[in-house]
């Protein structure tokens, strides 16, 4: 599996966040932080958007580093992914993400 797969699944090279740390964006990270504020119904800033990745060493966003229950879970049981885990198909702490989003299932089956 790629190291830029996220725990849950995510394709961490699709998300504004790296793609803005990556190439050091700014106004992307405006952006970002405008929707994720608007999203979370909490004030996100710009600065705060910057993450290499939710399984590689680096920045993470405030998000992703400290309030993100999947990556919590998948640490706790020192898995890389959440595709180690027997309780997957029934797990309710990513399901909303695979509801939204059903590539990140896919790429846990990789």
């Amino acid at each position: 599996m790629k190291k830029l797969i996220a725990c849950c699944g995510l394709d961490c090279e699709n998300c504004d966040a790296y793609i803005a740390t990556l190439n050091n964006d700014n106004k992307l990270r405006e952006k970002t932080a405008n929707l994720w504020s608007k999203l979370n119904k909490t004030e996100i800033m710009p600065e705060m958007i910057n993450c290499t990745g939710c399984r590689t060493a680096g920045a993470k966003t405030f998000f992703c580093s400290s309030l993100c229950q999947v990556r919590k879970c998948v640490k706790s049981k020192n898995f890389e992914t959440c595709a180690a885990c027997t309780d997957l198909k029934t797990c309710q702490i990513v399901a909303q993400i695979h509801k939204n989003n059903k590539e990140a299932l896919e790429n846990l089956k990789k």
